[in-house]
């Protein structure tokens, strides 16, 4: 059963209605029994932000980012980020992708939550000399062809469309190695150039290592910046590299029936398979679920797990990490719930009454009630199930505007319109000449929600729109200064792939050094500006102002369409 999008208001939920969430919490519930059944398996993305990441991080998703491509604007670019946390002086094994997993990049032009399109990388390993050397390089390396690179990939990668129609668009392509330092790769930028990879019918593909472009203070989780926002202004991410997947093609490879004009919205994320023997589901316990319901049969929950979880069951591929918009693992979904999460398929995230609750009902507002006094917004937050699963339009929620939701597009059936966690993205907004880190909610349309740029401050954002500022048009002014972090370590590039160069300082030294070629700063202060912390008395203020700009551009846009 599916409805046109998600009610304002919830209300008692029908017989039949009752029974799809009780499916959908039980194929959750399920999901995350079979998971930890699974050896050498585990669901994570977002840096480690669900408890079996530890496991497996060369399946972690850390990021997802889409937008215009600001030099080639008839062309999307999307990035996808795996392994977190990489440590420069990681040798000598360094950071290659698993070999025996799929890293996918999935689209929804239609707004069906299920992929109309995805695009998936296979690496394969080659060891020049496995038997005399435990080196990853023997010696200088300039070229990605140089005998002295002794360990290398490659890649295929595919694209099949939404009736799995397989086309290879790449064999043996070959990935950036890990940037073993100055003494051995002496240009490492010359060695990524060579990496890059035209595709047929246009575009280009990258897969590589790159500094992780996203920046935040993780003491966050320190009970919201130790309780009394003095916790801030550390990029916790500053030195730290990331393998990388960024993928260039023409925005009508993308949109539905190849008309960008008629259907301007997609919807993206990302997936990693892996593959092993399939585990059956355990026996349904008859637990209620959040809406009343009990547990269907064995066999039934069985059936729900393998449809929840993407299993391919030819081949026994299993999704073990997805990510779509940040931080929805990390601070939305419950403790119980976030494994099984990332093994789900976003057309079923509707059904499955703990997310839907926790997005309707957050957890953070709360806590910065009950710790900084800030009131929380008024429940259901239907101004967050636009922003996180059925994207902005008038038809959509409380926010009163047509941005990125597929309802948008002329072709969607909207009766198949399905409410959904992805990162969606309208192709036909405009670059901005001068993109502000606030994104939206700044008055630059270009930015997150509507997609999301390597410099977008996505942990402010969110935590502004988590206070309600996306509805009101008003920043909160106790938290205007976020976590006082507020551009990348190491600035994106003007030209695909845009991501910056991998870092190469230990990260134990990066508080007194600056990026290798970069623009930056120490870890204590802010990117591009070697200063202190952003104070929160003009943050407060010029937040604000931001902020209305951005919801009133927003309506005014919405006005002269009428």
């Amino acid at each position: 059963m599916r409805s046109s999008r998600l009610p304002r208001r919830m209300p008692a939920l029908r017989p039949a209605e009752r029974a799809l969430a009780g499916a959908g919490i039980l194929a959750l519930l399920g999901a995350a029994a079979l998971t930890g059944l699974t050896p050498g398996v585990s669901s994570a993305s977002s840096h480690r932000e669900a408890p079996l990441i530890a496991g497996d991080p060369k399946a972690d998703n850390t990021d997802v980012y889409a937008f215009t491509s600001p030099d080639n604007p008839d062309t999307v670019t999307m990035v996808a980020d795996w392994i977190p946390f990489e440590e420069p002086n990681g040798g000598p094994n360094f950071y290659p992708f698993a070999n025996d997993a799929h890293y996918n990049i999935k689209i929804d032009s239609n707004g069906d939550g299920k992929a109309d399109t995805t695009y998936t990388w296979s690496f394969t390993d080659h060891l020049r000399d496995g038997d005399n050397q435990f080196l990853y390089n023997t010696g200088v390396v300039n070229n990605l062809t140089d005998p002295t690179l002794n360990f290398r990939q490659t890649y295929t990668l595919t694209r099949t469309d939404a009736r799995g129609n397989v086309t290879t668009l790449l064999n043996d392509a070959p990935a950036a190695p890990s940037n073993v330092g100055k003494a051995s790769m002496p240009d490492y930028a010359s060695l990524r150039k060579q990496a890059i990879t035209p595709l047929p019918g246009g575009g280009q593909t990258l897969a590589g290592q790159s500094a992780d472009p996203f920046f935040l203070d993780l003491r966050i989780f320190d009970l919201l910046y130790g309780g009394n926002l003095k916790e801030t202004g550390h990029n916790t991410l500053a030195g730290y590299n990331v393998n990388t997947i960024a993928l260039q093609v023409p925005k009508k490879d993308l949109a539905l029936n190849g008309d960008t004009t008629r259907n301007p919205v997609v919807g993206i994320w990302s997936t990693t398979d892996r593959q092993g023997a399939a585990v059956g589901a355990p026996a349904a316990k008859g637990g209620e679920t959040g809406s009343g319901s009990h547990g269907s049969s064995g066999d039934t929950q069985g059936k729900d797990v393998a449809q929840a979880q993407g299993k391919d069951g030819q081949s026994g591929w299993h999704q073990v990490s997805r990510l779509g918009n940040p931080l929805v693992n990390e601070v939305v979904v419950p403790l119980n719930y976030k494994d099984a999460f990332n093994s789900i398929s976003p057309d079923v995230d509707h059904t499955v009454t703990p997310v839907v609750n926790a997005v309707k009902n957050p957890i953070v507002p709360k806590l910065i009630q009950s710790i900084y006094g800030v009131p929380a917004p008024a429940t259901p937050r239907n101004d967050l199930v636009e922003i996180f699963l059925t994207g902005i339009c008038k038809a959509c929620g409380p926010i009163k505007a047509d941005l990125n939701s597929q309802q948008l597009n002329a072709d969607v059936d909207k009766s198949a319109f399905t409410a959904s966690e992805e990162l969606r993205l309208n192709l036909t907004t405009p670059v901005t000449a001068s993109p502000n880190r606030l994104g939206v909610l700044g008055g630059d349309l270009q930015g997150f929600p509507n997609g999301r740029r390597l410099d977008d401050d996505v942990v402010d954002i969110e935590l502004q729109a988590l206070e309600g500022a996306a509805q009101t048009g008003t920043i909160v002014p106790a938290l205007a200064a976020g976590d006082a972090v507020n551009t990348p370590y190491r600035q994106p590039g003007a030209t695909f792939p845009y991501v910056a160069l991998p870092n190469t300082a230990a990260v134990n030294q990066a508080d007194s050094l600056q990026p290798d070629g970069g623009v930056g700063a120490g870890l204590g202060g802010t990117a591009g500006t070697g200063g202190s912390p952003v104070v929160p008395a003009v943050a407060a203020g010029g937040g604000a102002l931001l902020a209305c700009a951005g919801v009133m551009a927003l309506r005014r846009r919405r006005a002269s369409r009428v």
